[in-house]
């Protein structure tokens, strides 16, 4: 079984794309807290240690332009889908390889709206 949820605030502002075959995407990063104590949070953020993951999702077509129009930087997001893996050659010839998250559902936990 491959699934995936998720629930974090988006990194920078999404910003829509393009395939050369007219398909909509969107790819954006969350960063999901780990759910440490606040003493061990604390600890961490002292040291200068992260205390959340930087997980990358993609979503396609609707969802992509849902994100679009009512996400920014700093919105809380849940996300359901799967992971998937993906690979591609860099001019230079190294394989650049990928870990994501493929939206299947998403949930605007808040938006630009409730903000302004």
């Amino acid at each position: 079984m491959n699934s995936a949820n998720i629930i974090g605030r988006m990194v920078k502002e999404p910003e829509l794309k393009q395939t050369s075959n007219g398909k909509i995407f969107i790819n954006f990063t969350l960063a999901v807290d780990k759910g440490l104590s606040k003493a061990k949070k604390e600890e961490l953020q002292s040291k200068g240690i992260p205390t959340a993951d930087f997980i990358q999702v993609s979503a396609w077509e609707q969802r992509a332009e849902i994100i679009a129009r009512y996400c920014t930087k700093g919105s809380q997001v849940g996300v359901t889908g799967s992971i998937q893996t993906r690979s591609y050659q860099k001019d230079d010839g190294t394989t650049v390889y990928i870990t994501e998250v493929l939206a299947n559902n998403i949930n605007l936990l808040d938006s630009k709206q409730q903000k302004e």
